[in-house]
């Protein structure tokens, strides 16, 4: 059994309304030193697979055909092994 973790974000190119939101009520409670906000979506995918590379190729085939929406966002994944239970 292996465990995907999967972060899908906006392309840096690709206005992002809410985390420039998120960046002005930081501001507003005076953390200043904030630059930049970033937010997107989290995902965890157990998988029933035999190895590590097959857990990695079904997460990317997710990822590109239902996660995440190429032409907006990126996405980036780990791959874990999870213990015998």
């Amino acid at each position: 059994m292996f465990l995907a973790q999967v972060h899908v974000t906006y392309k840096p190119s690709i206005l992002d309304p809410q985390a420039v939101a998120i960046k002005n009520a930081m501001h507003r409670l005076n953390f200043d030193k904030v630059e930049a906000v970033r937010q997107g979506k989290y995902f965890e995918l157990s998988l029933d697979v035999a190895t590590a590379t097959d857990a990695e190729t079904q997460t990317e085939a997710i990822c590109e055909q239902l996660l995440a929406n190429p032409n907006m966002e990126t996405y980036r994944y780990e791959v874990k092994e999870l213990a015998n239970q």
